[in-house]
């Protein structure tokens, strides 16, 4: 009876134990499902779906790459707040972190009249001293403001050309603004004059290397014009203007048509320049002009706020009368006028004392006429050696003290100094007049003469002027034109091409003279900023042809080098099949397409032309409150 009971109870016990293992695996399972779900939908929620969830009993398993440990710590976070963080196991990764990309650097350069600042971010091996040294030689006084960071990563390509070449441009540019960076350099500044600026932009283009790009503003101001003068004449040939000044386009133009109305006859210049004595100049001018054409004949000189008004010789008294008192009322207040009307002619005398001085193409210079004494002679003989240049003078005035006025050594000096500012001319002086005569390479001499006389002679006081304007003479060692050379090449092109042996950088024997006529051009345009652009036409593959184009690009700049042509500022750069200028389907326009091309690297547009001496202050006055508030930030850490 014994043994059967055994034997049911040891099956009832196994029964049991299998129902509470069966149990227990549903129960972890259960588990395992419900911990797996929360987290994963936790982690979905954070936008963490790049992390997997596995399940391991009670332990939940996260893996997966995270961009940065930040986002690794997030989903770790994450996965917490829905189970124990004890049974969360961390196998995800970290991406490998990138290099930091290198800085940009660049250096921006200020020069004005109270020093030199400059400021940017430049590599640590640069030598900053020999930097310092350079902008410090370019200041009288040494005066640099020195803002400039470091940061140690490598020199980029093209850093080197572009700070040598803005410190070269800056030696240049007693005022302005230069940024250099890798393989760019961009100035604004100001010149004096168009002259000035056209030189600056001819030069600075030549100097800079074939591989840096550069953007030009420079502007040239209005000039300051002191005395602010106008003369206008009316002779037996009609009106002319001796010298013309306005403050803008329109004062030029009210001036001008009541000129013509007076009988102006020709072309004329008027200056458009800074220091007009007041806003209502042209009204001035224009009634002076309008009273003297009522005259008939003589002259009107306007310097500032003083007006000259000097009628012919025989005017009517009553009409001098008449248009003078009118001219007075009318005129704005600033102005004071003086009005001359020389006496009738008599028949008595010999004739005025005079003082003439001629100055020949080559410079001589001859003086004869009347002087005071002997010490008024040595005076005028070392004032005309210092302007003229003490071999070229030759001195023969004769002592005859009787019939000179007292301010006669004034006007032969004063016309000296007048006489000094042309090519060539005469000077004739006379107690009632100075008549100057001759040619100059400057358009703007005759009026700077004008005002010259007006200021040193003094009201009511008559001069004569006759200057022409010519052209100067062309120096014989004068480059031409880059556009022009860029013209004559592609005429040469136009009529005879540059072929290549077929599938290689091998100038065809046929060719050869067309690279000796380029060579020629290019031996007398100097210096000029040239690309020498290789193109194939789209047979072949890509990369052949751009190898290809590149190759016969650099052909012919050895071309050119065997021919002694400098070809320091040239660059050959290949195009490969990228610039089209015909039909790649046809023949000829295949043919078109493989070609050889000659450009000039031209400057690139300043983005701000603003150029004025306020906005160049400004930018030191910026530069100089950085470097105080830096002063004062390091004297507070202290």
């Amino acid at each position: 009876m014994r043994l059967p009971y055994f034997f049911a109870v040891s099956l009832i016990f196994l029964v049991s134990a299998g129902l509470c293992l069966m149990a227990a695996s549903f129960a972890v399972t259960k588990v395992e499902e419900t911990s797996e779900f929360a987290v994963r939908r936790a982690l979905d929620l954070k936008g963490h779906d790049w992390t997997e969830v596995h399940s391991d009993g009670l332990r939940v398993v996260l893996t997966g790459t995270a961009t940065d440990e930040a986002t690794r710590f997030s989903a770790l976070t994450a996965a917490g707040t829905e189970v124990d963080t004890s049974r969360v196991i961390d196998e995800m990764e970290v991406a490998p972190t990138t290099e930091l990309a290198p800085p940009q650097f660049s250096a921006e350069i200020l020069r004005n009249d109270s020093g030199i600042s400059v400021i940017g971010l430049i590599p640590a091996s640069q030598n900053r001293d020999a930097l310092m040294k350079r902008l410090r030689d370019l200041d009288d006084d040494g005066r640099v403001s020195d803002l400039l960071e470091t940061a140690d990563y490598p020199e980029p390509k093209g850093w080197d050309n572009a700070i040598s070449y803005a410190l070269d441009a800056l030696n240049l540019l007693p005022r302005s603004k230069i940024s250099a960076s890798p393989g760019l350099v961009k100035i604004t500044a100001i010149a004096d004059s168009q002259q000035e600026k056209e030189q600056l932009e001819q030069y600075l283009t030549r100097a800079a290397p074939p591989s840096l790009r550069i953007g030009l503003s420079i502007s040239a101001p209005r000039p300051v014009i002191t005395p602010f003068t106008l003369r206008f004449l009316i002779g037996e040939d009609g009106g002319k203007f001796d010298a013309c000044s306005a403050q803008d386009e329109n004062a030029r133009s009210a001036i001008a048509a009541a000129a013509q109305d007076a009988g102006l006859t020709g072309p004329f210049t008027c200056t458009i320049g800074l220091g007009v004595p007041s806003p209502r100049w042209p009204e001035a001018a224009t009634l002076s002009i309008r009273a003297l054409a009522e005259l008939g004949k003589g002259s009107v000189t306007i310097s500032d706020a003083d007006i000259t008004l000097a009628a012919a010789q025989g005017t009517d008294a009553g009409t001098f009368d008449r248009v003078v008192g009118e001219l007075e009322n009318a005129l704005p207040p600033v102005f004071a006028l003086h009005a001359v009307l020389p006496p009738p002619q008599t028949d008595e005398g010999e004739g005025p004392p005079e003082f003439t001085a001629t100055r020949s193409p080559e410079g001589l210079v001859q003086m004869r006429g009347r002087l005071t004494d002997e010490t008024q002679r040595e005076m005028v003989d070392s004032y005309a050696r210092a302007a003229f240049g003490s071999e070229r003078v030759h001195t023969a005035p004769r002592i005859a003290p009787e019939g000179l006025p007292m301010d006669w050594p004034v006007r032969i000096l004063t016309g000296l100094e007048a006489l000094a500012q042309l090519h060539n001319g005469a000077l004739t002086v006379t107690p009632d007049d100075l008549v100057l005569t001759g040619i100059s390479h400057d358009p703007d001499t005759r009026a700077q003469i004008a005002g010259l006389l007006s200021e040193k002679l003094g009201d009511a006081q008559e001069f004569t002027l006759s200057i022409t304007y010519h052209e100067p003479p062309e120096p014989a060692d004068k480059l031409p034109d880059p556009e022009i050379c860029e013209e004559r090449i592609a005429e040469v092109q136009a009529s005879t091409k540059i072929a290549f042996e077929p599938g290689s950088a091998t100038v065809a024997a046929d060719s050869r003279d067309t690279v000796n006529q380029i060579a020629d051009i290019l031996r007398e345009c100097g210096p000029i900023r040239l690309e020498i652009q290789g193109h194939t036409d789209s047979q072949g593959r890509e990369e052949m042809n751009q190898q290809l184009s590149q190759a016969r690009a650099q052909s012919i700049l050895n071309e050119l080098r065997g021919r002694r042509v400098p070809t320091a500022s040239y660059t050959a750069v290949g195009y490969g099949e990228t610039q089209p200028i015909a039909d790649n389907d046809t023949e000829e326009g295949r043919e078109e397409n493989r070609r050889i091309e000659f450009h000039l690297i031209r400057p690139e547009p300043v983005e701000n032309p603003e150029t004025g001496l306020d906005a160049i202050e400004a930018e030191t006055i910026k530069a100089e409150q950085t470097d105080n508030a830096a002063s004062d930030a390091d004297a507070g850490d202290q």
